[in-house]
């Protein structure tokens, strides 16, 4: 039987509806709730879906960097926040995509609860369609709860450490550089980290990935 274009173009339209719909069913996925933080309500993540490693924990990390200091392994995704006994808290990150990733240092020079994002001019350009900005705590903000702004010699890199309304990309590159985190892990980051933190971000840290071995939970309310 030979269908009618009308029926090709109708059959091709509910083709892409099943599909948006089975796409935004997964994504509801990752989530499991809300809650509300600061008068902003959002989801919170349904870490059940979560690998046990992108999951915050403590680890055995050995490393000559100073306690405090905040390292990131992009080729791992993981940043590591250094404490003392050769342990460090462990979060699971996603880093920037091929071609928008960097590697230096730098320090936590502002940090923000539900910042406004405002897409520098050279993501515009690239993408017309983003809007000149979005409020803090808008569900399509893409820093989530919370940014930390790195500067080097005084100056903003552009980058920041932030949460995500994407809780899926973590673990991968997926970023225009920035490093993501769960909204759970950037505010928890957010408490522990002061203005002037010492950053770390490096291709890679193998030999202390490797030998990194699960401690126990970082407290009790640590995801599960």
């Amino acid at each position: 039987m030979r269908l009618t274009r009308r029926e090709v173009v109708l059959g091709g339209l509910a083709a892409a509806v099943a599909g948006s719909v089975d796409a935004e069913a997964a994504a509801a996925d990752w989530f499991a709730g809300t809650a509300t933080d600061n008068g902003v309500t959002y989801k919170r993540t349904n870490f059940s879906k979560v690998a046990p490693k992108w999951r915050r924990q403590v680890v055995k990390y050995y490393s000559s960097e100073p306690i405090g200091t905040v390292v990131v392994d992009t080729r791992n995704h993981f940043l590591y926040l250094i404490n003392e006994n050769k342990t460090a808290i462990r979060y699971g990150v996603g880093v920037g995509k091929e071609g928008f990733k960097w590697y230096g240092r730098s320090t936590v020079d502002r940090k923000a609860l539900w910042p406004k994002w405002t897409p520098p001019p050279e993501m515009i350009a690239r993408h017309p369609d983003l809007p000149a900005s979005v409020a803090g705590g808008s569900p399509s903000n893409p820093l989530g709860a919370r940014a930390m702004y790195l500067h080097r010699d005084g100056a903003d890199t552009g980058y920041r450490f932030h949460g995500t309304i994407q809780p899926w990309s973590i673990g991968t590159d997926a970023s225009s550089g920035c490093i993501r985190m769960f909204n759970e892990d950037a505010i928890d980051l957010y408490q522990r980290i002061p203005v002037g933190t010492a950053v770390a971000v490096l291709q890679h840290i193998a030999d202390q990935a490797d030998r990194a071995m699960k401690l126990d939970d970082i407290d009790r309310g640590a995801p599960k």
